[in-house]
């Protein structure tokens, strides 16, 4: 062969002959992968030569090709047999001559049967032939057959989705590179692991399937049944015995004790190219015998469990699985429905995708329901997701691997007496998630332990950590959680629990809505529950801080305090809201807050809740446009508060109807409320309202077109804030100062003022009123020529209320296109 393969040119003249023949006897010689990548690596160091450079890098290689780095070690290592097309590009850029390529391809061709062929005969290391190096005599010796075991699961059919969670498998799989000048730390181990019903297994087979041509000295399987329903775990022992059994090992040279088992289990995959999927692991422990120690082996391990030591001391990549994405959920039905079926009826699939909580094994179950029903309409199916009264109920498959709540309780089952207790108390959360303090207060355990016992549950992935110290979980685990609380904990346990969270909550936002809004009055609360310590709340910045994370579960705490009774947690927690949503822009989450809150209150019969309630609903509905029904509620509040003797009750009322009037362009009566407003801070010696109302007063004035009053009150409102700490209230009054000196033709002092309102807006984080005062900011901007200026200002208020969806956009947008034209 060698004979044949003369190379010409510029590599015979330049560099002579001898390596080029040596490369030729190699690549006539060669037989198996590894001799192949061998050529190939004399062809790149040739070329390197010959060129008087360095070698081509696997990331120059991967520029000129477009394929992954990885994939390009993984040619040159020989782990992988290039495909015809991309060896023929391949050793062209490494400068094989035309007659070179032939001969190089049909060394390729010749792998490539070689390793067709059943009953492949492997020396001990895992090689066919021993073969002196070139130029020396070539000597063969045979071992008997290696078996090749195929152990994987059938994949399922229908798998769907994990794009990402594929990426990271290929990647991480490609990355086990041997050797060259772009090599890495091999791979050895990845976890799968997430909540039951998660799809981990089906993920891991689907993959396992699509890789197998990577690991052609087969793939082992084996269920592990950590989690299973028997509690019977499958041991190491057990495992070893197996895998030896595949490998064809003679019972009788087995080792009797398990280190043994493992050393030989490992000796026989040493240097070999095998995948070992190690399904639904319980622990570390579990899994660490049946590592591999060749670097040319991979080990997928999938658990429910994190298997964090697994991932500290042995060195695994974690791959994390979480519940599908909607487009992910929908496929997953059309693959069992038919596409069809779903566009004729999406709501209802929105809605069944919703009840399953994105879970693939509820998916799966809903789904095998439809497709034995193909004649029932899918809001049939929806229907009775809606109506069961245990969700759990709907998702039973018949055995106990397609149980929901079978598939939920074993995992449950492995936690400790106290995780199990909190995971249980968590059915007593209103959601959507919980944080340290929180746990603690909910449980009545000391604030140390609740790091504790969360971890645990994140690591069994009953909760997941989805920000730090923020654990959720999706709605059917605690729909779980929910059923072993009342199975497990007596009624008044259960209802001390709710009283515990409810006032973990309504203490610590009382506290953080007096620092939002120093002017209000406070709410008389009712002591903690024993067991509860609220969070400490120190500053404004605290405050907003603290709201931002937690307005989404005090929401939820109003209507479960309502639900449950609890009353007077309804309408104090929705007090605590009103300044933090309004600034916001939440109206309509304000609206249905408060709505609970004056239902609790008519409930229980609690007259200064009705009239608070009153009161900050009308606020929210004059923001929603709704002025008639606001109008009727200040008007209530206002009768209540005067039945009560509260003056200052009654001043806030007159206060924020007047707000509500002014915006109607009723500026005169808005002057009368803000005017009665006045007196009556200033009768009851409250100094905050009466700035508040002085503001007000002045800001009336100035729509009526009386400026000297209009400064006067609100420079007094101005001089009484300083001393209140209220920074809100001063933004009020500076871009009331604002406004007069705009009306005034004093556009340059309108500006300096407006600026320190948006300075103090931000601060407070009031994302509305900063867009209001910035539309009026670019009107004083465009009066003193700064048309660019105007501009910008605009757009960052169109901005702020094209996200908060306020009808004032349009207002903004109609500024910027007439300063266009």
């Amino acid at each position: 062969m060698s004979d044949q393969w003369v190379p010409s040119g510029a590599h015979h003249t330049s560099h002579g002959s001898p390596l080029a023949f040596e490369l030729a006897r190699a690549a006539a010689e060669a037989q198996t992968l590894p001799e192949l990548a061998g050529v190939l690596r004399q062809l790149r160091r040739r070329e390197a030569r010959q060129q008087g450079e360095t070698l081509l890098t696997y990331r120059q290689l991967a520029a000129k090709t477009g394929w992954s780095r990885g994939i390009i070690g993984e040619y040159f290592a020989g782990n992988i047999l290039p495909p015809p097309e991309r060896f023929d590009v391949l050793i062209r850029l490494l400068g094989a001559t035309p007659a070179e390529q032939g001969v190089l391809a049909t060394a390729r061709d010749r792998v490539e049967e070689c390793r067709r062929r059943p009953n492949r005969e492997h020396a001990a290391t895992g090689r066919s032939v021993v073969r002196a190096r070139a130029g020396g005599p070539r000597t063969a010796t045979t071992s008997p057959r290696f078996p090749v075991p195929r152990q994987l699961p059938p994949a399922l059919p229908g798998f769907v989705g994990r794009a990402t969670q594929l990426a990271r498998l290929d990647a991480e799989c490609a990355g086990t590179v041997a050797g060259g000048d772009d090599a890495v730390a091999p791979v050895t181990v990845l976890t799968l692991s997430g909540t039951a019903g998660v799809g981990k297994t089906t993920l891991a087979v689907n993959w396992a399937h699509r890789v197998a041509g990577r690991f052609p000295d087969g793939q082992l399987y084996v269920d592990l049944r950590g989690f299973d329903s028997t509690g019977t775990v499958v041991t190491a022992v057990e495992v070893v015995r197996g895998f030896l059994e595949a490998l064809e090992v003679p019972p009788e040279r087995i080792p009797t004790h398990l280190p043994a088992q493992v050393g030989l289990y490992r000796s026989l995959l040493a240097g070999r190219r095998m995948l070992v999927l190690l399904d639904n692991a319980r622990d570390a422990d579990q899994v660490r015998p049946l590592l591999v120690g060749s670097p040319s082996c991979l080990v997928l391990v999938t658990s429910r469990n994190r298997l964090a030591g697994l991932i500290a001391a042995d060195g695994a990549r974690p791959i994390g699985v979480d519940l599908l994405s909607t487009a992910e959920a929908w496929q997953l039905l059309a693959r069992r429905l038919g596409a069809d079926r779903l566009a004729a009826e999406p709501q209802a699939v929105d809605e069944i995708i919703e009840r399953c909580a994105r879970l693939p094994l509820a998916l799966a179950v809903l789904a095998a329901r439809g497709a034995e029903k193909p004649e029932f309409p899918l809001a049939v199916l929806a229907a009775e997701l809606r109506a069961a009264p245990r969700p759990l109920d709907s998702f039973d498959g018949g055995d106990a691997g397609t149980d929901v709540q079978a598939v939920f309780s074993w995992s449950y089952r492995s936690l400790t007496p106290a995780a199990a207790r909190l995971f249980r108390l968590i059915g007593c959360h209103p959601g959507p998630d919980i944080g340290f303090a929180a746990a603690a207060s909910l449980a009545g355990l000391p604030r140390a332990q609740a790091p504790r016992l969360l971890a645990e549950l994140a690591h069994a992935h009953l909760v997941t950590e989805h920000a730090p110290g923020r654990f959720g979980a999706h709605d059917l685990l605690r729909a779980y959680a929910a059923e072993q609380v009342e199975r497990l904990e007596p009624a008044p346990a259960r209802r001390a629990a709710i009283r515990r969270g409810l006032d973990h909550y309504l203490h610590t936002a009382h506290a953080a809505a007096l620092l939002l809004q120093p002017g209000r009055d406070p709410v008389t609360l009712a002591a903690a529950a024993p067991g509860v310590v609220p969070e400490e709340i120190s500053d404004l910045a605290s405050a907003l801080a603290w709201f931002t994370a937690e307005y989404p579960v005090l929401l939820a705490a109003v209507a479960h305090a309502r639900r449950t009774g609890f009353d007077g947690h309804a309408w104090q927690l929705a007090w605590t809201l009103v300044d933090f949503l309004q600034r916001r822009g939440r109206w309509p989450d304000l609206a249905v807050a408060q709505r609970n809150a004056l239902a609790g209150a008519q409930r229980s019969g609690d007259r200064p809740g009705q009239a608070n309630a009153h009161r900050d609903l009308a606020r929210v509905l004059s923001r929603l446009g709704r002025v008639n029904e606001a109008a009727r509620n200040y008007r209530q509040a206002l009768t209540i508060f005067a039945e009560l003797g509260d003056h200052t009750g009654q001043a806030r009322t007159h206060r924020a109807f007047g707000a509500m009037l002014d915006g109607l362009g009723r500026h005169a009566e808005s002057l009368e409320q803000s005017e009665r407003a006045l007196a009556l801070y200033r009768s009851a010696g409250h100094v905050a309202g009466e700035a508040s109302a002085r503001n007000a007063v002045g800001w009336a004035y100035a729509q009526l077109g009386r400026y000297p009053p209009a400064l006067s009150h609100c420079r007094e409102a101005l001089a009484l804030l300083r001393t209140t700490g209220d920074r809100h209230g001063e933004a009020n009054t500076w871009d009331s100062l604002g406004f007069i000196h705009a009306r005034l033709g004093e556009h340059r002092a309108a500006i300096r003022c407006f600026q320190r309102a948006l300075g103090l807006y931000r601060r407070v984080s009031d994302r509305y009123d900063e867009a209001d005062t910035l539309s009026r900011l670019g009107e004083s901007r465009q009066a003193v020529g700064d048309a660019a200026g105007a501009a910008r200002t605009w757009r960052r208020a169109l901005g702020i209320l094209d996200d908060l969806g306020h009808p004032d956009a349009e207002r903004v947008r109609d500024l910027l296109d007439r300063a266009a034209r």
